[in-house]
């Protein structure tokens, strides 16, 4: 390893090279009602990837966590409220595009409160976990459509 060793026996991680692509954290949910059917969002005109269906979610900003920019993204994407204790990870992504490398945690949430509404002009769907690969959707999400399947 070349990760130099810090007192205490902690090892100190190392910038590594990305190939020159910025690295864009996202974070997804996987939302599950009773019936165990997910919930896509078909992504609107005039967006990258529009007409791909994708797991809710979106960028995390700096010095905000995961869950935290989570919570906020179902809150403004589909007017719906959960909190991050509701949030299990189950997953994550890690695909790189032609302009940049996109790491993408995916939860897991059951919990929540309000009915999903689209705010944001896309199109919802509720989808059996079976039929997921059904759907196109862009290529990091892809990779998480089996583990889904077998999982849920």
């Amino acid at each position: 390893m070349d990760s130099p060793e810090q007192p205490g026996g902690c090892w100190q991680a190392q910038p590594r090279q990305t190939g020159g692509k910025p690295i864009v954290l996202v974070a997804a949910a996987a939302l599950v009602d009773p019936d165990g059917r997910v919930l896509i969002a078909q992504r609107p005109p005039g967006k990258s990837m529009a007409g791909l269906w994708e797991f809710p979610g979106g960028k995390v900003d700096p010095g905000e966590t995961p869950e935290a920019a989570l919570v906020r993204e179902l809150q403004e994407e589909l007017a719906i409220e959960t909190r991050n204790s509701c949030l299990a990870p189950i997953a994550f992504a890690s695909h790189g595009y032609d302009d940049f490398h996109l790491l993408m945690p995916l939860f897991a949430c059951r919990v929540w409160n309000g009915r999903p509404e689209p705010r944001e002009g896309q199109r919802l769907a509720w989808v059996v976990p079976v039929r997921l690969a059904d759907y196109p959707m862009p290529p990091a999400d892809l990779p998480l459509i089996p583990l889904l399947r077998d999982l849920l």
